[in-house]
């Protein structure tokens, strides 16, 4: 793996309009982190995670995944990257085994294919349409299909929403052995549990800029939810343009 960290965010900004969803960001994931990510709707988390993964393009800033340009160079920065969006795109007429077929046609990990299966429980429809499956089994597919190849940068918006608790478990899992091997991981989500569970950092969104950006082991005594409530106040008072 690459010796740079896993991301670098600097002066990313990035509006729609008149509105200003992510202001001026900056913030570094090494190498062998789980971060977690929290905010209010429309705090600007999905914004932030879609220039990472080069949906979108910063209006202005830059965005490296190990130490790759992520608009300068898309290509070779996304073959660092696995991710699932908030609404994972999924070929609804190809079985499960047909799409991590062909994903790893492209981003490799071919051998990868029938652990994967086993570990997010969906071995025994893998030959089914994904069109026949329900929304937890197709982000189950979409997270297999996002950890062939062994990607540096694992990015996650939501991904957790709708996966009963043992897939859950199974999935927390398999992220934190992604870790542990040194991958990071990226995940957005609006459960404070998950985030104390799994993460080793939190990142908080509030009004498009990061308002907290803490160790999961120096978190007050009140939690992690105490501190988004205490940090959105304080946002709120300075008002969302301060």
């Amino acid at each position: 793996m690459s010796q740079a960290p896993a991301a670098s965010i600097q002066g990313v900004h990035r509006s729609f309009g008149r509105v200003r969803a992510v202001i001026d960001i900056n913030l570094q994931i090494p190498r062998g982190h789980f971060v977690g990510l929290i905010g209010h709707n429309g705090a600007g988390k999905s914004t932030l995670l879609r220039m990472m993964i080069g949906l979108l393009r910063p209006d202005r800033g830059t965005i490296r995944v190990g130490g790759i340009d992520v608009h300068a160079d898309p290509l070779n920065a996304r073959r660092k990257i696995g991710a699932v969006p908030e609404q994972p795109a999924v070929y609804e007429y190809l079985t499960a085994r047909e799409w991590l077929d062909f994903v790893a046609d492209v981003r490799g990990g071919a051998d990868q294919i029938e652990d994967l299966l086993q570990l997010l429980d969906l071995a025994g429809d893998a030959d089914r349409l994904i069109r026949e499956f329900s929304q937890g089994m197709r982000r189950k597919a979409a997270l297999a299909a996002a950890l062939l190849g062994d990607p540096e940068l694992i990015v996650l918006d939501e991904s957790l929403n709708g996966l009963d608790p043992p897939s859950s478990a199974r999935v927390k899992g398999l992220l934190r052995a992604k870790v542990d091997a040194g991958a990071s991981v990226l995940l957005s989500t609006h459960v404070v549990d998950t985030v104390e569970r799994v993460a080793d950092r939190v990142v908080m969104l509030a009004h498009g800029r990061v308002v907290a950006d803490e160790l999961a082991s120096d978190l007050p005594a009140g939690g992690l939810e105490a501190l988004f409530l205490e940090r959105l106040e304080q946002t709120r008072r300075s008002g969302p343009e301060a």
